[in-house]
């Protein structure tokens, strides 16, 4: 019998590896649509938000402005994204999907929607419940 070592009650670690968990569990799920996590939440967030700033995208993914700058151009590139400056701020830019980022997140909901559900699966509907809320408030209270 394996004894429980200081990691195992680590909730920095084990946060760390339920995250390569999901990420490993997400690329294998999303085989053939060429796209990361990061960039589905970029892509919901932009869909949700259309014309968002940049900055609107990293307020409310928590991703950082470098990462997020990086992130979207490659999804430019990809031509799931595109941007334009704002007419308020010809420093900003608006940013908003093309027709084939709509496209590539209706294809990628399902099965992001899956990811999600196989990662809580393990867990009692209630306890899932809890564990979502508890994530939320540990997000909460870093803000």
């Amino acid at each position: 019998m394996q004894r429980e070592s200081q990691l195992d009650r680590s909730p920095l670690h084990l946060l760390h590896r339920v995250h390569q968990r999901a990420t490993e569990l997400f690329q294998e799920r999303m085989a053939g649509l060429d796209l990361t996590a990061r960039q589905y939440v970029i892509l919901v967030t932009a869909a949700q938000n259309d014309g968002a700033r940049q900055q609107d995208i990293i307020d409310t993914t928590g991703i950082d402005r470098s990462t997020v700058s990086q992130i979207m151009q490659t999804m430019i590139r990809k031509g799931l994204l595109k941007r334009r400056r704002t007419k308020e701020d010809a420093r900003a830019y608006a940013i908003t999907l093309t027709e084939h980022g709509r496209d590539i997140l209706k294809a990628s909901e399902a099965i992001a929607t899956g990811v999600d559900a196989a990662l809580i699966a393990v867990l009692p509907a209630t306890r899932a419940k809890t564990f979502i809320d508890n994530l939320r408030s540990i997000i909460a209270r870093g803000e």
